[in-house]
């Protein structure tokens, strides 16, 4: 059973873990540019968790599978688009071992559930995987209309922006 849970202060250690289960993944989008070196200790630089847990429209959630942890999503409200935004899915991460069983599609959906309106998901250009799950994502969940891609490549951000509504007059 797949449950979503918002991360109180004390889980702040395990995400800022994962982050780095995260970056590790998502190093070999930085293939030829500086970003993504380990630092001396062996870590990636530390993602800048703190607003999420300080300012309203931030959201840590906690992914679990019967009772495991198996990810984390953070969601805040920055559009990456410039339009009017309620939820952009900032992170999403689960761990490889409960990948491609349909668990990250399942979370998708339910955090969906718990924050209805209009969502953006922005995908790195060369993340081909992620922007193919987030396409699955949207359109396989019936509570998501109006769905739209932008293809952005100006100073704010570089690669797709999938938009859509979820809930009412969806």
């Amino acid at each position: 059973m797949l449950t979503v849970e918002i991360a109180p202060l004390g889980a702040r250690a395990a995400i800022d873990n994962m982050m780095q289960l995260y970056a590790h993944d998502f190093s070999e989008q930085w293939a030829g540019s500086e970003r993504g070196e380990l630092d001396e200790h062996g870590r990636f630089v530390d993602y800048p968790l703190e607003p999420y847990w300080r300012d309203p429209d931030h959201i840590p959630l906690l992914l679990r599978s019967d009772g495991h942890l198996i990810g984390f999503a953070l969601l805040n409200a920055e559009a990456h688009s410039g339009r009017p935004t309620d939820r952009n899915m900032a992170e999403f991460f689960i761990v490889r071992k409960h990948r491609r069983g349909g668990l990250g599609t399942l979370a998708a959906h339910a955090i969906f559930a718990l924050y209805p309106g209009q969502w953006e998901a922005a995908v790195a250009r060369r993340n081909l995987a992620a922007l193919a799950f987030w396409r699955r994502a949207a359109a396989s969940d019936p509570q998501v209309s109006e769905i739209e891609e932008i293809d952005l490549d100006d100073a704010s951000w570089n690669g797709p922006v999938i938009r859509f509504r979820v809930g009412a007059g969806a």
